[in-house]
């Protein structure tokens, strides 16, 4: 049975809820496309380090543990969560139908955030490190902003939420209000000090593995539920098909994170739970892709018109393949293969910049217009900036696969020499190279674009519509 809905928002209503959020969603968007970059510069010079090893090495902030942790850290919590904060901010008021609360608490929250990412990534280029996974931030003068921050912009979000007007909540609020719950919890786990040995392990592992789901996962799903339906004009295949995802990710998907260790000296009971739970994760992984499915079939025409769909949809089918690449990976068999090499490099690839980063993008696409209400300036230069995404992410992609099998295979042969399985990895890494450089070149398409776009705004050139607004003829396929 369909829940009770409640009559659509008119123009003018969302309007007037897409400018109370403005101010913040826009800090996040720009500040988000600046750590974007530094990330990208950061990731290509690692990258290149493969192959030059020498470059560089006089400089300790340059070498390749710093600068492989100053991207991460950039592209996790600058990029990708001030953007997600960006989306949160404009879509939970579009939502729930009531205007953003507490405004400048979130403006307050995003330029705090900002401080922690500032003290703490040259930080890592200097040396200054907790030497954990996803977790590498320093907990003393780096996390305690980001936690502050966090906490701002996640209190003016769910007062927003509490103070609902429509009659149910659209799975959307349940994926991404869910993450301001789940995430700061989290987050303090991860960081308290009391942890040694193995249990820091199996604490961090508990930490980086759900950090991406119900941080990263959650709230780019609920960006996906959101733009298919509104962007094709149609509702979403199944509502309870939807809920039925959303509780069984958050029941099977808090135990994953011990496959990472399989093989370590970890509790052989701890090892199984992850793997049961990392099978049993095909279920939302299956109720998600059905949906999402379901929602495109005859309308896939419709990615001719719309960037954000080419954006979006990309993004969920990366889900579904990262998630099924995963549930696989757990298995002993499959891990013994795969554990410490290039694979697992290209598995993480596939869920934050496939999945995660092309649906921001596509997110972005669609908001930023709403938020300066006038069009974006360029197609050719959206265009550019997804070919160069889609083509650069699967060279690096297909190539780590390759090579980290390769390197696998070679680690488990007695009878070849170590050097062996790192030289088999070498053409496949100048690959990665060169698809790192394609994606940074798509990275300044879209910092170009934006910055065109919103020096028009400052300028106050003459607003127009934004043509998503508009009702594209969209034709049913054959077949």
């Amino acid at each position: 049975m369909t829940p009770p809905e409640s009559p659509p928002a008119g123009t003018a209503e969302r309007s007037a809820l897409d400018f109370a959020g403005r101010e913040p969603a826009l800090l996040c968007f720009v500040t988000a496309v600046f750590w974007l970059l530094v990330g990208s510069i950061f990731g290509d010079l690692a990258s290149l380090k493969f192959q030059f090893p020498d470059w560089l090495a006089d400089s300790g902030a340059l070498t390749f543990g710093r600068l492989r942790t100053a991207h991460l850290n950039a592209m996790i919590y600058g990029w990708s969560s001030l953007a997600m904060l960006g989306v949160s901010c404009w879509l939970i008021p579009r939502l729930v139908r009531q205007p953003l609360a507490w405004p400048r608490l979130a403006v307050g929250g995003a330029m705090i955030w900002n401080i922690g990412l500032l003290s703490g990534v040259p930080g890592l280029l200097a040396g200054a490190t907790d030497g954990l996974e996803w977790l590498e931030l320093d907990w003393r003068f780096s996390d305690p902003w980001l936690v502050l921050g966090g906490a701002m912009v996640g209190g003016a979000l769910l007062r927003t939420v509490l103070g609902s007007k429509v009659e149910h909540l659209y799975v959307s609020v349940w994926y991404t209000a869910a993450a301001f719950v789940w995430f700061p919890i989290l987050f303090v786990i991860g960081n308290l000090r009391v942890y040694t040995g193995v249990e820091s392990a199996a604490v961090n592992w508990f930490y980086g593995h759900n950090a991406l789901g119900f941080w990263l996962t959650a709230i780019n799903l609920g960006a996906i539920y959101y733009l298919l339906p509104k962007v094709l004009g149609r509702p979403i295949h199944s509502y309870q098909l939807s809920l039925v995802g959303f509780w069984a990710f958050a029941f099977f998907y808090s135990l994953n994170g011990m496959h990472h260790l399989v093989g370590g000296p970890i509790p052989t009971w701890m090892i199984t739970t992850s793997i049961v739970a990392s099978g049993m994760m095909v279920i939302p992984v299956g109720a998600v892709a059905v949906n999402h499915h379901m929602t495109m079939v005859g309308r896939f025409g419709a990615l001719r018109y719309s960037p954000t769909l080419r954006f979006v949809v990309l993004g969920a089918i990366s889900y579904t393949a990262v998630s099924l690449q995963g549930i696989f990976t757990a298995f002993v068999e499959v891990n013994r293969v795969t554990h410490f090499t290039q694979w697992t490099i290209a598995h993480s690839h596939v869920g934050v910049y496939a999945f995660v980063t092309l649906t921001l993008f596509g997110s972005i696409y669609y908001i930023l217009p709403r938020l300066v209400e006038r069009e974006w300036p360029s197609a050719s230069l959206i265009r550019w900036h997804f070919w160069l995404s889609l083509g650069g992410i699967a060279a690096y992609v297909l190539a780590l696969i390759v090579g980290g099998v390769l390197q696998g295979m070679a680690l488990l042969d007695p009878a070849r020499p170590f050097e062996e399985s790192v030289t088999v990895t070498l053409p496949w890494l100048a690959v990665r190279t060169v698809a790192g450089l394609v994606l940074t070149a798509g990275h300044l398409v879209f910092a170009w674009h934006i910055a065109l776009m919103l020096s028009r705004h400052l300028r106050r050139e003459r607003r127009l519509p934004p043509w998503h607004e508009a009702q594209p003829r969209l034709y049913e396929e054959s077949g």
